[in-house]
């Protein structure tokens, strides 16, 4: 195993114990959600407590925090309403929110769904490591690297008053940068890649702020962006800009896809025919990014589709107008957003295009190049 191996698997190892650190150090500190499991379904009445239609007396073993061991009865309320009940059944493990405020009571909040999340997660790192190898272990490294911006650096700065366009911007930069000199090396084909990413990602910010400026979007469609209105900090949020910055991440990752995609084409292209012009370069370029485009567009689009998906069998339900449902401000929102990050999609290919064929007739394929060697 090469040195640089070597390494890879140590920033993998670090980054992961980081990660599982963190977690466990959050859980520990966490004394107002613990966990519980149902021991007892001591009486159900369908019709009893305040204005309920229901409400369950239970018995409940805790199973962390301070109380770990003892068993408390608690009320468990419900109303007929799949989206807020919680309809639990003896074995059921549950979460527990602890009120100290002036004796100490317990009421369920969820389902325990940790367990599951976590067995889903280690499938796919397992996936990862064991069909990609040293390619699967940079996926895991930059994936977990991403994620550990956005929460650690991006939106705490958001969540201090930062611009969100600019805390986001900066995250999309790191992201890239990082990504591409982990997976690709530091080669003309990263920096390619690199370019026609923040070229792509910044349009696609830049086109969906002046549309949405011109339409009115007020970046208050969802009741997520609602919530952020009362929270305690009392911060004064820039609504339009966290729209566009979340423009932003949802973009990067289509458009660093169709950016690297490209650059590496080009690059084993040169790789192969060292004597291949810049034109001829080019034209082969403009070819894989039109191929990539029809798909990639698709794809961005249809993902933001099924994210509507409820809202828009409510609209088919009531049989709403198409012209009231694209003026309404949640549609109009998820229309820009979907649509201007497909042009940020676009117009990374010919900045990828143009650079990668600049780049490598002037500087040629170099040795540091990680192509070929997984």
């Amino acid at each position: 195993m090469s040195m640089k191996n070597v390494f890879l698997y140590v920033i993998g190892a670090v980054v992961f114990g980081y990660v599982v650190f963190t977690f466990i150090d959050a859980s520990a500190n966490d004394q107002s959600t613990i966990k519980g499991r149902v021991i007892e379904m001591i009486s159900f009445d369908e019709t009893g407590g305040y204005s309920a239609k229901g409400l369950q007396t239970l018995r409940v073993k805790v199973l962390t925090g301070t109380y770990a061991g003892e068993e408390v009865v608690i009320e468990n309320h419900f109303t007929d309403n799949p989206a807020m009940d919680i309809r639990v059944e003896k074995g059921d493990t549950v979460v527990l929110y602890m009120d100290e405020r002036d004796e100490v009571t317990f009421h369920i909040i969820d389902f325990v769904r940790q367990r599951y999340v976590f067995v889903i997660v280690l499938v796919f790192i397992c996936l990862l490591l064991l069909i990609g190898r040293i390619s699967g272990l940079k996926s895991f490294i930059t994936l977990t690297l991403t994620g550990l911006i956005v929460i650690k650096v991006m939106l705490p700065l958001i969540l201090k008053g930062f611009n969100p366009i600019g805390a986001s911007s900066l995250s999309a930069a790191v992201i890239t940068i990082l990504t591409f000199a982990i997976v690709a090396g530091v080669n003309t084909k990263s920096l390619s890649a690199i370019f026609g990413t923040l070229c792509g990602v910044l349009s696609a910010s830049l086109i969906a702020y002046v549309t949405g400026s011109l339409a009115n979007l007020t970046g208050l469609s969802s009741d997520e962006a609602t919530m952020l209105v009362y929270i305690p900090q009392n911060i004064e949020f820039d609504f339009m800009g966290l729209l566009f910055a979340g423009i932003i991440i949802g973009t990067l990752g289509a458009v660093m896809d169709v950016a690297m995609s490209i650059s590496s084409a080009m690059y084993e292209m040169k790789s192969i025919n060292p004597e291949m012009t810049t034109g001829k370069l080019v034209k082969s370029g403009f070819n894989i990014g039109r191929d990539i485009m029809g798909t990639m567009t698709n794809t961005l689009i249809l993902a933001y589709t099924g994210s509507s998906i409820f809202l828009m069998l409510v609209f088919l339900a009531y049989e709403t107008t198409v012209i009231r449902i694209i003026n309404m401000d949640v549609i109009a929102t998820e229309i820009i957003r979907a649509v201007s990050g497909s042009i940020g999609i676009i117009l990374s290919i010919p900045a990828t295009v143009l650079l990668s064929a600049f780049l490598l007739n002037k500087y040629g394929v170099r040795s540091g190049s990680t192509a070929g060697k997984q």
